[in-house]
């Protein structure tokens, strides 16, 4: 197994991983958000790539993601973990709380979100019945027991267009869909992945209530006083994977 790590928003790096090698690259389908980084947690080697780039600057809506998962593909990667912020709408989801979700939901329009688009020889499907690969999600599960971490062990992601923040009335209408997280990243990139045979998961760091659903007003001061708290869960968390045996 060659693993590969994509922070989002607050994960920008990963200051536990012992850097050995860096390598930038151009696909067919252009530039990735950034350089990948090649290293090590505690002698087990994977690859970390900053979804938003490096300084954060990329838009959830203007990432390249067919870049960002065909870079990976190319380097070997045979299993991903996308690491995301996300608000909270289920009961259990509360600010700073770690979640594995089994499923999602795709509210995004306009992103380019399939590989096999343009000079098919033949129409190609693929079965997302489950968007995250069971076998990973449940390597993290157990990464997060052996490590005493308390997360959320099921979950549906709902992936909006953003950059914007949702209303209260597409919040609740997410609720009556099903949806117990909410972010803006989670597509195209699990589908990517499936299109290429990569395994495939998200780790969602829930960084606020979403709206309607909170005190007040969501500010970015409360997002990132959360995201402090949960993104150091999360380290924990990807630590625990890292030197977990397959």
């Amino acid at each position: 197994m060659t693993l590969a790590i994509i922070g989002g928003t607050g994960l920008t790096q990963l200051e536990e991983l012992r850097i050995i090698g860096r390598q930038t690259l151009h696909t067919p389908f252009g530039s990735p958000s950034a350089e990948y980084l090649f290293g090590d947690i505690n002698g087990t080697q994977l690859i970390f790539l900053a979804r938003h780039g490096n300084p954060h600057r990329i838009p959830p809506h203007k990432i390249n993601y067919r870049a960002n998962i065909w870079g990976l593909k190319q380097l070997g990667v045979t299993d991903v973990i996308g690491v995301a912020a996300v608000g909270g709408i289920g009961e259990h989801m509360q600010p700073a709380q770690i979640a594995v979700p089994e499923q999602l939901i795709d509210y995004t329009y306009g992103r380019e979100h399939s590989f096999f688009a343009d000079n098919l020889e033949h129409v190609t499907h693929i079965d997302f019945t489950d968007p995250y690969t069971p076998a990973l999600r449940n390597r993290i599960i157990q990464a997060a027991d052996n490590a005493g971490l308390e997360i959320c062990r099921f979950g549906t992601y709902g992936c909006t267009q953003g950059p914007r923040l949702e209303t209260r009335a597409e919040i609740k209408r997410m609720a009556q869909d099903g949806c117990d997280l909410v972010g803006m990243t989670g597509m195209p990139e699990a589908a990517l992945a499936r299109e290429l045979d990569m395994a495939y998961a998200n780790i969602s760091v829930v960084a606020n209530w979403a709206a309607g659903l909170g005190d007040g007003e969501i500010t970015m001061a409360e997002i990132e006083k959360n995201l402090q708290i949960g993104m150091t869960k999360a380290t924990e968390l990807l630590k625990a994977i890292a030197v977990l045996p397959v």
